[in-house]
């Protein structure tokens, strides 16, 4: 009997959880959930059988190996500073290693011993990074088979609200981390636009945007991503004059939340210690001038001349204007912003969440330029069978379903980009209703 070793019991594990559970009975496996909380992994399990919900404390080694050592495979679902000490111990005990997150340097300098030791360590198989990689590389391998070439390349992914639950100015509700979110885009951002490189530092990030349309939900702010050079080489496109990864926010956003960046409220890099009972209104004043007659309004007006109303809109509904307690006066900036937004942008129970994704191709055929668009969305139950939690466990657990199947002959540590990868976890995803929509003109 194969065991299974999920770590992290957390919002995105709900569909990873499901379907491997589902699993253990039919295909004779027994699944470990293991979380800080033995609570909240014995409710994800349900009581399903072959399933054992167990205690994680990561900084316990021995308990931790101990714990891997009683498995075959192991997902880490932990956050990603730890899956480098995860999969160390899973390189020792020579266990197979899966997380949906970004393959990291520390993964990499272990690449040689995992594959001397017939090890399969799967990373990136998530959403974004994950199905962007497996529907892009469909296209790009299918370009590359009639002798096509690939001139641009632009992906945008997003997780925001749907439609019937954008009930703020700012559209938006955490569906993720919350830390990742007001942190995101602080490294500068690189990328590839006609032949230049383009670098483009935080201050300028969220200026520096794109309208992306869906059909049916309207327009997208589309920002760059950090680094989008390295994947020039992970997708065979090293001579591409044209690539781009970024992120998606409902039109308007990008505009309202660089007005935090540019006040320096999104900064993590000093304390604040503000006085007990300090208000909203004082913690954006702490980032104004002083002045003996104007109001915070009119200094933020001062300071941002392009502030309109739909951003002084979305400032308002935050609470800035107003003599409201911070929940949170101690810490940096952007910990004291986190807790106010966390207030505000909580996703409530009767909240759907909605994952978009598009993919923007310009290929040279024999007959000319082709454009080709494709286009994932996906609306998410509740707030527990969210998008995110579907898009980003679903495709990891196809993945580890099919590695123990052995209809994956991987070793070695792998990105999911070869067809034996992507093809059957892509055709899975699509019976649960994660299909992209293509498109193509000349």
């Amino acid at each position: 009997m194969k065991t299974i070793l999920i770590l992290g019991a957390g919002k995105s594990s709900t569909y990873l959880i499901d379907y491997l559970a589902d699993s253990c009975i039919e295909k004779g496996r027994k699944l470990l959930l293991a979380d800080l909380d033995l609570a909240l992994a014995n409710a994800k399990l349900k009581d399903k059988p072959n399933t054992q919900a167990v205690v994680l404390d990561t900084e316990a080694k021995e308990s931790r190996k101990a714990l891997i050592a009683q498995a075959d495979l192991v997902i880490s679902m932990l956050p990603a500073f730890l899956h480098p000490v995860i999969a160390k111990d899973c390189l020792e005990l020579g266990k197979h290693f899966f997380t949906a997150s970004y393959e990291s340097d520390a993964l990499r300098e272990m690449a040689s011993e995992i594959e001397s030791k017939g090890l399969f360590f799967l990373n990136e198989c998530g959403l974004d990074p994950g199905i962007d990689h497996m529907s892009a590389m469909k296209i790009i391998h299918e370009a590359k088979s009639k002798g096509e070439k690939i001139l641009s390349f632009k992906s945008y992914c997003g997780g925001l609200l749907s439609p019937e639950s954008e009930d703020n100015p700012w559209k938006y509700k955490f569906t993720w981390n919350p830390r990742n979110v007001v942190l995101a885009g602080q490294a500068t951002s690189r990328f590839i636009e006609k032949g230049e490189l383009k670098y483009v530092p935080y201050h300028q990030l969220f200026k520096r945007i794109e309208t992306i349309k869906f059909p049916g939900l309207g327009d997208f702010d589309g920002y760059p991503n950090r680094d989008s050079l390295s994947y020039r080489k992970v997708y065979g496109l090293e001579e591409i004059p044209t690539m781009l990864r970024g992120t998606l926010r409902r039109a308007g956003f990008c505009k309202a939340w660089n007005v935090l960046v540019q006040l320096g409220l999104t900064d993590d890099s000093f304390q604040m210690q503000l006085p007990q009972g300090a208000t909203y209104r004082q913690f954006l004043n702490a980032f104004l001038p002083w002045s003996e007659t104007l109001s915070v309004e009119e200094k933020l007006s001062e300071i941002i001349p392009e502030l309109d109303f739909p951003t002084f809109e979305k400032l308002q509904w935050l609470g800035f204007f107003e003599n409201r307690k911070l929940p949170k006066t101690e810490g940096s900036p952007a910990q004291i912003l986190q807790a106010m937004l966390e207030k505000d942008w909580e996703l409530q129970p009767e909240d759907k969440d909605m994952i978009v994704m598009q993919h923007q191709f310009e290929i040279k055929t024999e007959k000319g330029i082709k454009k080709l668009t494709s286009s994932l969305v996906d609306l998410g139950k509740d707030c527990v069978y969210t998008a995110m939690a579907k898009t980003v466990g679903l495709p990891l657990a196809i993945a580890v379903d099919l590695f123990l199947e052995g209809k994956i002959h991987g070793k070695g540590l792998q990105l999911p980009v070869s067809s034996e990868i992507y093809t059957p976890i892509l055709k899975e995803l699509e019976k649960h209703g994660i299909r992209f929509i293509e498109e193509e003109w000349m």
